[in-house]
């Protein structure tokens, strides 16, 4: 049987393929023209009204009043900017960006009508400023509604490749309403043309309304003043850097229009200079026309697929590259060309005019709204609101005044022939400030979306020692929960355990009990020290103020610091009468330093404590036996304490035979890893050895019959263990193994990156080594992908009545291979942790896991700004959501994988030759697809399987023998009836019964 993939094939649909070109996913596609129709609409109405009240203003006013134009326009656009914001505090959002338009309108009909109607020669030209005025506040509240809605429709990474589709109705508009202007004057007035215009605006705010209202679940319903408390402290959290980000973003909007608007002065100055207002109205239709095709094919083709390769900052670098660099350079070649000196300005401002439009309203209003998705939700459209539309207001302004100062001062100071030079020299110096910040706001747009995942977490990295200190101090010294007391100390043992003594002894006599214990257990980790005696000492003076926890600790860290101490103040501490754990600390420290006759009485001591019949004797006695140097002839008790029927007695067991170092019963502590009960305290135990347990755990480790939580753990605790060789031997076997053993070291890997004093695990030769783990596991990724393809497309009708049956098995296996898929992947995440800031890769994979569609590009768009391999974009397609046959596609076209065409038969054998990098389940249901379509499997691909350590593995196997081969079975069935998993010994049982049954019949 040969399968057939058609979506290999060039025959697709001419809806895919449209999507294809434009660079559109299919779930997108609604919302995209929706949006799209609601843009194009409103942008050709306000390009008739803007194009007609350009040629009334400057008929009426020429460019000297351009400057008064743009402050006034600053004005009234930061007035507008935040009544548009209050209204979102005050009504929910939809309300707000579907209203907003037909407001606006309004006085647009009114102002037009005025100056229509009235015969008053100063009341009509303040009309044509006025009109001028508002259409200008038109396009601001629209580019600011449009990119708002959108960043409520789309996430991160749809609007990457939506957005540019969706700003394309601007160009659109622009070729319709540049190609359509001069045919409108010739039949109507402009002020009838401006009617026009405001009628498509309304047009286009109804397809808003519809399409606001059929998707209304992407809108807040609450008003912004009611945000709940669990967002508003979400919010207080990221303040500081989102204030930063802001502001950040707030001078790229403002510089970006400041260049605009210079561009644009010097532009409207040379047209005006050489063209009339009607043959104005027509060169800036046509103008709009042929800037718009470009733009449209830029739009469509090239935009999208430039920011998801280059990055939102590569596209947004592009506009002051080109201004700072190109506007020089034509200026002064145009003056060198004889035939054009004369009019190398006018010419030069065109060129210049054209490439600021086509980047302008291409790449950087394609960009734009991805910088502000960083901004949490619930205060996005706010912040877009107050940093964009304000902006643009105070740049309109300002660039008013610096173009009003120039002319001024220009006319005075500067000779005529270089004038016009002084605003050009303006505008790249500014292109050289935009490029700038562009350069700050890249280095904190990843660092805000990682913070707007997780609140961040306090490590040795990112903490200030002295500062810290003080920190814990002030945190002992006041009132508060114990709880955050003992983090407190825990933090300070991680970070600086031998100088936590410094911090801790001053405030040992003020501390609770429980506090106390905890302290001195951390500085007798750090050392015993005679300096601290005084502050420790205390403690002892007052017995029955001290309990006997912190007694016996304060008795063994005195003893212990003492240059010469008196043993004999100890004996009568041996006595019945005293509480068995000081009893206990006394005669281990006398073990330790006394005399022969000393030790005689204190071994009396441990021996009554270990055999007692109370629990606590014994655990204190254990417990105290970790201090001694030699266990002596208390040795002899180990093994029936191991035994013990208490489980702190022989936890207290496993931790006083590492303390201790005793060989000979290491074996024990590997024993405890088997029992939940006793696993932690074995760990603990086994780190405490470090190297001399390395050889004991790998055998476990790497042992595949040994049960899997048990070599989990045997991983985990080398990773703890965290010296040079543990480390290096995770290396070695991170890559020779596969599949869970991989996570399990990967795991172990990044517990050793998180501890204190590890500023990076991986250098440039581990670098290497981790990148070609990556691309092993993308090869087999590779062959999940093209055996789900291939196994997607049989047909059970081929097959016999079974058919039913085999199309179950067939989505089992399926269903198996997508969730080995999800365990690459999550593996492909652990790697990328190795290289890079764990903080990052910690925030994009939480959103990566998430089911919600805003989280998944969150995540993407971490990895897109923190990855730098070669293979970024790749794994960027590979983890996003998108079908098995694309992913399979792009690892076709990355040559990472070549793929064939397979019959199931064989595609069934080329996985079973990867059997030791399929999960068991997915093994077994090899077996079970093989069996009901009776395939013909190798005798070697068999015997591993009946080899293999799951039981259900061995399971399927037997089942597909009992099928292909009864014989054979018959002949090994009595080698397997000992098998230690319960499912196959019943299975086995159950054949050999039935065997025995035919045989007596």
């Amino acid at each position: 049987m040969e399968l057939k993939n058609d979506w290999l094939t060039a025959n697709r649909g001419v809806l895919p393929r449209l999507l294809q070109w434009v660079n559109l996913r299919p779930e997108e596609s609604e919302r995209t023209w929706m949006m799209f129709a609601f843009y194009t609409t409103v942008s050709v109405g306000l390009r008739w009204a803007e194009d007609s009240t350009v040629a009334l203003f400057l008929d009426e006013y020429g460019t000297d009043l351009l400057p008064w134009m743009y402050i006034a326009s600053a004005g009234l656009g930061a007035g507008l900017v935040f009544l548009y914001s209050w209204l979102q505090r005050i009504f929910p959002l939809r309300r707000v960006i579907v209203a907003i338009a037909p407001c606006m309108v309004t006085p647009l009909v009114l102002l037009v009508l005025l100056h229509w109607g009235n015969h008053v020669s100063y009341l009509a030209v303040i009309s044509i400023f006025l009109l001028r005025l508002w259409v200008d506040a038109l396009y601001v509240v629209n580019d600011l509604n449009t990119s708002i809605v959108a960043n409520q429709l789309f996430n991160i990474r749809e609007i990457k490749r939506t957005y540019p589709l969706v700003s394309s109705g601007l160009l659109i508009a622009d070729v319709i309403s540049g190609f359509s202007l001069p045919w409108l004057v010739q039949f109507a007035k402009l002020n009838n043309v401006i009617l026009i215009g405001c009628v498509m605006i309304l047009l286009g705010s109804g397809i808003l309304f519809y399409l606001t209202h059929h998707y209304r679940a992407a809108f807040p319903e609450t008003p912004q003043r009611l945000v709940p408390e669990e967002q508003a402290s979400r919010q207080r959290f990221v303040k500081s850097p989102l204030k930063r980000y802001v502001w950040q973003l707030f001078a790229f909007v403002g510089l970006l229009q400041v260049i605009g608007l210079l561009i644009d002065f010097q532009y409207l100055r040379e047209l005006q200079s050489n063209l009339g207002d009607r043959e104005l109205a027509s060169f800036l239709g046509l103008f709009g026309g042929m800037l718009g095709l470009c733009e449209l094919l830029t739009q469509w083709f090239i935009s999208s697929r430039l920011i998801e390769r280059m990055g939102v900052f590569f596209t947004a670098t592009l506009l002051p590259i080109t201004v700072g660099f190109l506007l020089p350079a034509v200026l002064l070649f145009l003056n060198l060309v004889p035939a054009m000196q004369s009019q190398s300005f006018f010419w030069g401002l065109i060129i210049l005019k054209f490439c600021d439009e086509l980047l302008r309203y291409t790449f950087v209003m394609s960009s734009g709204p991805v910088l502000y998705q960083p901004i949490p939700e619930a205060i996005r459209s706010r912040m877009q609101t107050l940093s964009g539309g304000t902006a643009e207001a105070i740049a309109t302004g300002l660039t008013g005044l610096v173009i009003f100062a120039t002319l001024l001062l220009g006319g005075r100071f500067v000779p005529v022939p270089l004038q016009k030079w002084v605003l050009v020299g303006e505008t790249m110096v500014v292109a050289g400030a935009c490029l700038k910040v562009v350069w700050e706001l890249r280095s904190r747009y990843v660092d805000l979306l990682v913070l707007s995942v997780a609140r961040g977490h306090l490590s040795a990295a990112n903490v200030g020692l002295r500062f810290f200190k003080q920190g814990v101090v002030k945190a002992l010294g006041e009132k508060g929960s114990e709880a955050d007391k003992r983090s407190c100390i825990e933090l300070l043992a991680q970070i600086d355990s031998p100088g936590a003594a410094e911090v801790l002894a001053p405030l040992l006599v003020k501390l609770p009990p429980d506090l106390q214990c905890q302290s001195l257990e951390v500085m007798l980790i750090g050392g015993a020290n005679p300096a601290y005696l005084p502050a420790i000492r205390p403690l002892l003076e007052q017995p029955e103020a001290t309990t006997p926890e912190v007694f016996a600790l304060a008795l063994r860290y005195v003893w212990l610091a003492e240059p010469n101490p008196n043993l004999s103040l100890l004996e009568e501490y041996l006595h019945p009468r005293q509480n068995s754990l000081i009893r206990a600390t006394a005669a281990a420290l006398v073990l330790r330093q006394g005399t022969p006759m000393q030790k005689v009485a204190a071994t009396k001591t441990m021996r009554r404590m270990l055999t007692h019949k109370r629990e606590w004797e014994r655990v204190n006695g254990v417990r105290a036996l970790r201090e001694a140097i030699y266990l002596q002839a208390l040795r002899i008790h180990i093994p029936n304490l191991l035994q013990d029927e208490s489980l702190r007695v022989r936890c207290a067991v496993l931790e006083m035979i590492a303390a201790t170092h005793s060989e000979e019963y290491y074996s024990a502590l590997i024993a405890a890893l088997y029992y939940k009960s006793t696993r932690s305290t074995a760990m603990l135990a086994l780190v405490r050895l470090e190297n001399e347990a390395l050889e004991m755990l790998l055998q476990v480790a790497t042992d595949i019959y040994k049960p899997e939580v048990v070599r989990m753990y045997a991983w985990r605790t080398i990773g703890q263990i965290g010296t040079q060789e543990a480390m290096e031997s995770l290396w070695q076997n991170l890559e020779t193994s596969w599949g869970t053993t991989r996570d399990h070291i990967l795991r172990s890997l990044l517990k050793i990156q998180k501890q204190p004093g590890i500023a990076g695990l991986v250098d440039r030769f581990y670098e290497s080594r981790v990148e070609n783990l990556i691309e092993q596991e993308l090869r087999f990724l590779g062959e999940i992908y093209a055996a789900y393809v291939d196994f997607k497309t049989i047909d059970p009708l081929e097959y016999d009545q079974l058919s039913k049956r085999i199309l179950t098995v067939c989505e089992l296996l399926q269903r198996a291979l997508l969730e080995l898929e999800l365990d690459v992947k999550e593996r492909l995440l652990l790697l990328l942790k190795l290289l890079y800031s764990p903080d990052k890769m910690q925030a994009a994979a939480f959103n990566l896991r998430s089911q919600s569609g805003v989280n998944l590009a969150r995540g993407l768009e971490i990895l897109e700004h923190t990855v730098t391999l070669p293979s970024k974009s790749l794994l960027l397609n590979i983890l996003d959501n998108r079908s098995q046959q694309e992913k399979l596609q792009h690892l076709i076209e990355a040559k990472v994988v070549i793929y064939e065409n397979m019959l199931v038969s064989d595609r069934l054998h080329k996985l079973l030759l990867l059997s030791n990098l399929l999960s068991d389940w997915c093994l077994a249901c090899c077996f079970h697809f093989a069996q009901i379509t009776r395939m013909r499997l190798t005798s070697p691909e068999i015997l591993a399987a009946l080899r293999h350590p799951t039981g259900f593995v061995r399971e399927a196997a037997i089942a597909y023998l009992n099928m292909v081969s009864h014989r054979i079975l018959l002949e090994i069935l009595p080698q397997l009836q000992d098998d230690p998993h319960p499912l196959v010994a019943g299975q086995v049982k159950e054949l050999l019964e039935k065997s025995q049954f035919k045989n007596y019949n």
